[in-house]
């Protein structure tokens, strides 16, 4: 999906009754869950700034082998496996960073979303490397002591528990079968097995001394590391909470399929946020100390109010309309997202989107209309009744501030190629496709990669969109039969 809508409430879960075989069902998971996706690639086709992140990543990996090269063992070179080893380090270092959230380093990484996928990869890979140096390392001949020798093989004995560790952790994290609420607190765990890890590569024996450049370097990188896992896991919920908002109004509305809907409206009791159409907060509910979620602002940056539209997707968010209430404060955590509903200068504006991925573009109607942009939007659902703000958007429609084009799948109307083509010679005003257009999307990942190809098809070289997810992996989603059995045994003391 684009920019975190309420779809990024990992969890799909809900509080009511399954059938045996509808349990069972649920449990073993459909197909679909357990098919392994093709990784979205890091980097975006055309070069720029969004590059540098992801080529720095790569080069602090490749630029430490002098460090090691040509270092002898008792069995011959061992340059590789302890090379690889300060690989395993720098790359799970890296992960920990990337998972704070820092906005100064998202235009870096071309978004969140990417900073993201560059974290689960740096983590991924550095379990590989760890795998590769463990089966590789032999004594070496010469070496530097980093410690005494009984405390080395304290360390070494450590990094061989964390090793397991960070396995069952690793394997928990791509597998969807752990509820989002319990897995979120094992991932926090992530950070033992790094430290045991840096303890090891600190006191053991190396080519190089702890004081050395080298030395210097690999002792930042590890300190950098446990300094970002120890505020990610503890320090933002003292320090970073966010900023405070108070609920003015709540309108909730049911719903089929999807859930129901809950539009709030929050104002700031201090300081308001400062943000750009198509970004995203995480809000924490219950007083700040709650678990934050990611939801794209539906309001206009100039409004005096802050806006949130929920749709019920997840357990957190199915239980939000009944928790919250007027009056209650909450945190916002942001602004966050490189996601752009508008071009630099006025042109053809195009947006697509999907369900509740409607969001960001109501964020961005004001600021079109004083650019001067008339955006034609796709919009797709599964019914009138689950399209979200349906009537705020025929009123902007009637207003001629953008041009409404919706697809109902259950009346047999599904959004597809042909119909950006059709639309893209109104919008431009010639035969030449999108050439010169800009398009944003926001939705469901398989819609917006479909409809971005097709974008891309028809000769649009700017075409934005974000895909957000905050807990990749395959297998079914256990969400739901663990709330129910949570509540089963709530209700049953």
């Amino acid at each position: 999906m684009s920019a975190p809508t309420p779809t990024a409430d990992p969890p799909a879960a809900g509080t009511r009754t399954l059938t045996h075989s509808r349990r069972g069902r649920s449990l073993l998971g459909t197909r679909r869950d357990w098919r392994l996706t093709r990784p979205a690639p890091i980097l975006r086709p055309h070069p720029g700034r969004h590059w540098v992140g992801p080529l720095v990543v790569v080069a602090s990996t490749v630029f430490i082998w002098p460090a090691f090269a040509g270092t002898a063992g008792e069995d011959g070179d061992v340059s590789f496996g302890l090379y690889i080893g300060a690989v395993s380090i720098t790359l799970m270092a890296w992960s920990f960073v990337l998972a704070i959230r820092v906005r100064r380093l998202e235009p870096w990484f071309g978004g969140l979303d990417r900073a993201y996928r560059v974290h689960r990869w740096t983590g991924v890979l550095s379990v590989g490397a760890m795998y590769l140096h463990t089966s590789q390392i032999d004594e070496l001949l010469d070496g530097v002591r980093g410690a005494s020798r009984d405390l080395a093989d304290s360390a070494e004995d450590l990094a061989g528990t964390g090793q397991t560790m960070l396995y069952i952790l690793i394997a928990l994290s791509v597998l969807r079968l752990m509820p989002y609420r319990w897995w979120r607190w094992t991932h926090k765990l992530l950070g033992v097995p790094f430290v045991f890890a840096s303890f090891h590569f600190f006191t053991a024996e190396k080519p190089y001394s702890n004081t050395s450049p080298s030395g210097w370097y690999f002792n930042v990188v590890m300190l950098l590391g446990v300094a970002a896992w120890l505020w990610r896991t503890a320090g933002r919920d003292v320090f970073g909470r966010g900023v405070p908002y108070r609920v003015v109004a709540i309108t909730s509305t049911g719903g089929h399929r999807g859930g129901g809907v809950v539009d709030v409206r929050l104002v700031p009791e201090g300081r308001p946020l400062r943000y750009r159409p198509g970004q995203f907060v995480f809000v924490r509910a219950g007083g700040g100390r709650g678990e934050p979620h990611p939801f794209s602002l539906a309001s206009a940056p100039a409004d005096d109010s802050v806006r949130v539209i929920v749709r019920g997707l997840g357990d957190w968010s199915s239980r939000l309309g009944g928790s919250l209430a007027v009056g209650d404060r909450v945190r916002l955590e942001g602004p966050y997202g490189q996601f752009r509903p508008l071009p630099e200068r006025p042109g053809p504006t195009l947006w697509i989107a999907g369900g509740v991925g409607i969001t960001p573009m109501l964020s961005a109607v004001r600021d079109a209309a004083e650019a001067g942009i008339v955006p034609h939007l796709l919009y797709a659902v599964r019914s009138e009744d689950e399209a979200i703000a349906l009537d705020e958007l025929r009123s902007l429609d009637h207003e001629g501030l953008l041009r409404l084009h919706l697809f109902v799948s259950a009346d047999g109307d599904r959004m597809g190629p042909a119909d950006l083509a059709r639309i893209a010679e109104v919008a431009v005003g010639g035969a030449d496709g999108l050439a010169g257009a800009h398009v944003a999307l926001c939705g469901p990942s398989g819609l917006v990669r479909t409809m971005a190809s097709a974008a891309h098809h028809l000769g649009a070289r700017h075409v934005h969109h974000e895909e957000f997810d905050i807990r990749a992996g395959f297998g079914p989603d256990l969400s739901e039969e663990a709330a129910e059995v949570v509540e089963h045994w709530r209700v049953s003391r």
